[in-house]
């Protein structure tokens, strides 16, 4: 997988990141030593932290699928896309939609550094990848890419998969509001963030002590602070749930609620 130089110069080895923590904890290779550190002291906090990462995983998945296939949805915007893992969110949507189109977007330089392979797209279908800050929204919504590959005459699937923990939970609100505003109706979002309602009150405050000693901002939404990010917009059967329980396969119906730290909902923009 080819690197970019710029990016790979603004790699800090020295210090954990989110996206290679998360790497390290699902078996992934594009990590450090210095992530494996934090990977390992973070599932000793929170032992079931892989099983919930996983079910993050699988949700993206289905929900991808959802928007595709059931929701006609033919462009997708990716927030905090994080390291590649195949199948990424451009083959689930175009084994669908062939002609899907899909901008992903970023500010990590380890994910810009392997954006080439979010870059394979089907033949129909188009993807790019947005080297931008998403607390400042406006380089996306300004970016080239987004001006090309999002016709704002048709609907929109907006997703956001594990990144909004890392947000404050005003600044959250904001950045969801600016990314909706232009986006028409019938455009969805999808949203999957952390949550402490479920795991021991003790082992996720030391989880999210373990990301914040790392210089890792974390915030565990309750179900009402998740809730509110749909605010205006119609929520898809089953609603807010936890990401193992928003519309499982036959395989995921035995995974055990305790262990899934993270709610996941799709709403509709009426």
């Amino acid at each position: 997988m080819a690197q970019d130089g710029s990016a790979r110069d603004r790699i800090d080895t020295g210090r954990a990141h989110s996206a290679r923590v998360y790497d390290y904890i699902l078996g992934g290779k594009d990590h450090y030593p210095v992530d494996a550190e934090a990977g390992d002291a973070m599932v000793a906090a929170l032992p079931s932290l892989p099983v919930t990462m996983r079910q993050n995983r699988l949700f993206m998945h289905r929900v991808t699928r959802y928007l595709a296939k059931e929701a006609g949805i033919r462009q997708f915007l990716d927030i905090g896309t994080g390291l590649p893992t195949s199948p990424n969110l451009h083959e689930i949507a175009q084994r669908e939609r062939p002609d899907a189109s899909v901008v992903y977007v970023d500010n990590d330089p380890i994910v810009l550094a392997h954006a080439q392979a979010l870059l394979t797209s089907s033949p129909q279908g188009r993807t790019a990848y947005v080297d931008a800050d998403i607390r400042r929204p406006e380089t996306l919504l300004e970016s080239e890419a987004f001006g090309e590959l999002v016709d704002l005459k048709e609907p929109v699937g907006l997703t956001i998969i594990a990144m909004l923990h890392f947000l404050q939970i005003p600044e959250g609100y904001a950045l969801v509001r600016r990314l909706m505003e232009p986006l028409p109706p019938g455009s969805h979002l999808a949203i999957a963030t952390g949550t402490a309602d479920f795991a021991p009150p003790e082992a996720a405050r030391k989880m999210v002590a373990e990301y914040e000693s790392r210089g890792i901002p974390m915030v565990a939404r309750d179900r009402d602070q998740v809730a509110a990010f749909f605010d205006g917009l119609e929520l898809v059967e089953p609603g807010l749930t936890q990401v193992h329980r928003w519309r499982p396969t036959e395989d995921q119906r035995s995974v055990d609620d305790r262990e899934v730290a993270m709610y996941g909902a799709v709403g509709r923009k009426p």
